[in-house]
């Protein structure tokens, strides 16, 4: 588990990771990884009577994590090409364990901030590299439900990390669910080095060359209406349920469990929905979630109608990120390792900026919260679609 990197020698052709035990293995990783943002939303009153601060300005110990998650991204993304995946991946995942105990000996808003923002910094480390591991050792018609489950993994921390989070603050505090996740990170560490396959060789590549390639990726013709997309899916994700929360919802509870069944049941529709070209998938799922969005605004509706609003919204979310990953993946061909690091920090820095639009536009009442982020998701359909030329070019 050494950092050094790897001598200059032939490179062996890669062997095909196992699939179940690699499937499931960073599914949980990713469930954790994103829990950790998405289980704050919960503990905004706990930590309001602990510390004394307001509940919009705790909005931003969910911002502050994904600013560091993302810088984490681009970070550890570039370095795996130089040290080798597993390497990378095991280290952020072993020092996470260290930065979520942490979290829970915070003594004020402002040292949590701080603490929150590191240890985004440091489980960074974990999606990225994944995603490109994947992308480089798994049989490739098992890649796509492979990233499928992970982004399963990712979207299923919005109601298993909440919903961890709540049940902990009512029994044990606050503190508890980053001491329970801390543990977890440990052992998810050492599940990562049992099943991802040893480093191959890397030749010397310096990271530079990825950081170098970024920028061009941002505005290459065949991937920047795609970033611009991917910033709507999880922003908008995370602003409803912060939106959610400062409102008062009743029922939280229920209707964070009603979307799960939805979330678990993509990956076995992969297969089908992989019949549709990415950019027309991951339009018509945004459609799909702007809709829904859109009628929660409009309705107002009771509790169950507002769960089925959003099952659906959650189902667009769970197609179109993973749709996003493989048609940015296929499209940036050798530079497939930095193309995935920038999707995965646009799309956490989309889930860094909900809370902050959330805030502000709650204090009218969820409808104008609701249709500010159908109309980003409309958009972000309508960039998506438009790129189906660019594959045929």
């Amino acid at each position: 588990m050494s950092l050094a990197p790897s001598r200059p020698t032939p490179r062996p052709a890669p062997a095909t990771a196992p699939f179940a035990r690699t499937a499931a293995v960073l599914s949980f990783t990713a469930l954790l990884a994103t829990g950790q943002l998405y289980g704050v939303i919960p503990l905004f009153a706990a930590m309001e009577d602990d510390w004394g601060a307001g509940r919009t300005t705790l909005t931003w110990m969910v911002s502050v994590f994904g600013f560091g998650y993302v810088a984490g991204f681009l970070l550890f993304g570039p370095l795996s090409d130089r040290f080798g995946r597993r390497r990378v991946v095991v280290w952020g995942v072993a020092a996470t364990t260290l930065t979520t105990a942490l979290v829970a000996t915070a003594p004020s808003l402002g040292s949590g901030l701080a603490l929150r923002a590191l240890q985004g910094l440091t489980i960074g480390a974990f999606p990225p590299v994944a995603m490109a591991y994947v992308g480089e050792r798994v049989e490739p018609r098992r890649r796509l439900v492979t990233l499928t489950a992970m982004t399963t993994g990712f979207l299923s921390a919005a109601v298993l990390g909440q919903l961890a989070a709540q049940g902990l603050a009512a029994t044990v505090g606050w503190r508890a669910f980053f001491l329970f996740g801390a543990v977890a990170f440990a052992v998810a560490a050492v599940a990562l080095h049992r099943v991802m396959l040893p480093d191959p060789p890397v030749g010397g590549r310096s990271p530079l060359d990825a950081y170098r390639a970024m920028p061009a990726l941002l505005v290459s013709p065949r991937l920047r209406r795609l970033y611009l997309a991917t910033l709507t899916v999880l922003g908008s994700f995370v602003a409803v349920f912060t939106g959610l929360e400062l409102s008062g919802v009743d029922g939280l509870l229920g209707l964070r469990a009603a979307a799960l069944p939805v979330i678990l049941a993509i990956p076995f529709l992969t297969p089908r929905l992989a019949r549709l070209p990415g950019p027309h998938r991951v339009g018509a799922a945004l459609a799909l979630a702007a809709g829904a969005v859109a009628l929660a605004g409009l309705l107002e509706p009771g509790t169950a109608v507002l769960a089925v609003l959003l099952i659906a919204l959650t189902g667009g979310i769970a197609i179109a990120a993973p749709g996003l990953v493989d048609t940015v993946g296929t499209r940036a061909g050798d530079a497939r390792g930095p193309a995935i690091s920038l999707f995965t920090a646009v799309l956490f820095l989309g889930a860094s900026i909900g809370p902050q639009i959330a805030g502000p536009l709650t204090s009218h009442g969820f409808a104008p919260l609701a249709y500010v982020l159908a109309g980003l998701l409309l958009s972000g359909s309508l960039l998506a679609a438009s790129t189906a030329s660019a594959a045929r070019r």
